[in-house]
């Protein structure tokens, strides 16, 4: 979304939605949901609003049922307060960052404590070889 008009447009899609998924969705099957990005199509036909859920599978699940099956109302309510000629059609992703934020800080714990092992195992020792094992100039008769 290079154009500042769609990015303006986006965050006001995201508040509006944020609004009416709040107060109009009565769906017992929608958990707590967090709306985290709205991006449009350059035409500003299409928008893909990503959002996070709390909870489990079955949570995410039903949440993701309940905003489904209220795409038409919340699309309305979008297309009465926004004002424009072409209301965007809405498509509903679950969100992926927690998820893979969540990996990459296992992925770091597990090689902080391989770090950690390989330092204890280094105490004590020796080099194989010199401890500087990196050539010197030789030195020169003619320096002496």
């Amino acid at each position: 979304m290079a154009n500042p008009r769609n990015a303006k447009l986006a965050d006001q899609i995201k508040v509006i939605l944020a609004s009416a998924i709040e107060r109009r969705v009565k769906d017992p099957r929608l958990g707590f949901v967090t709306l985290t990005d709205v991006r449009l199509t350059g035409d500003n036909r299409e928008a893909t609003v990503f959002y996070t859920v709390m909870g489990d599978d079955s949570e995410r699940a039903g949440t993701a049922a309940a905003l489904t099956s209220a795409t038409g109302m919340l699309r309305s309510t979008l297309g009465s307060q926004l004002g424009l000629r072409h209301t965007p059609s809405l498509t509903f992703v679950l969100d992926a960052t927690p998820e893979a934020a969540r990996s990459i800080e296992d992925l770091l714990a597990k090689a902080a404590a391989q770090d950690a092992e390989v330092a204890a195992q280094a105490v004590g020792k020796t080099f194989a070889g010199e401890s500087d094992p990196y050539q010197k100039p030789r030195e020169s008769d003619e320096d002496e």
